[in-house]
């Protein structure tokens, strides 16, 4: 039995889109939020250098988990400052006289 030239093309479209470590899939969703949905699918589909940041709050704002401890410190370590040699000290200024 032959197959359609239509079932040929689809086969080798998702062949090629398994290549790329990608698939094809349906969802259910409101039609308000059909764009919202297109546009994040095609974000996580590029090369996208924060991809990995995207994925990672996505992850926890669905699973409703809570902020591990000690997030404002690792967000400090992930300062560009760190390891800056900035001088935070200020010389101490006498206050000035003021007649009540």
């Amino acid at each position: 039995m032959s197959s359609t030239p239509q079932k040929r093309a689809l086969k080798r479209y998702r062949k090629r889109l398994s290549q790329r470590g990608m698939a094809r899939f349906e969802v259910l969703g409101l039609d308000a939020d059909r764009e919202l949905i297109r546009s994040l699918a095609r974000r996580l589909a590029g090369d996208d250098p924060d991809l990995a940041r995207i994925r990672a709050t996505l992850r926890l704002t669905i699973s409703g988990e809570q902020s591990k401890k000690g997030g404002i410190l690792n967000a400090l370590r992930r300062s560009p400052l760190v390891g800056a040699d900035l001088d935070l000290n200020r010389t101490l200024i006498p206050g000035r006289r003021v007649d009540l």
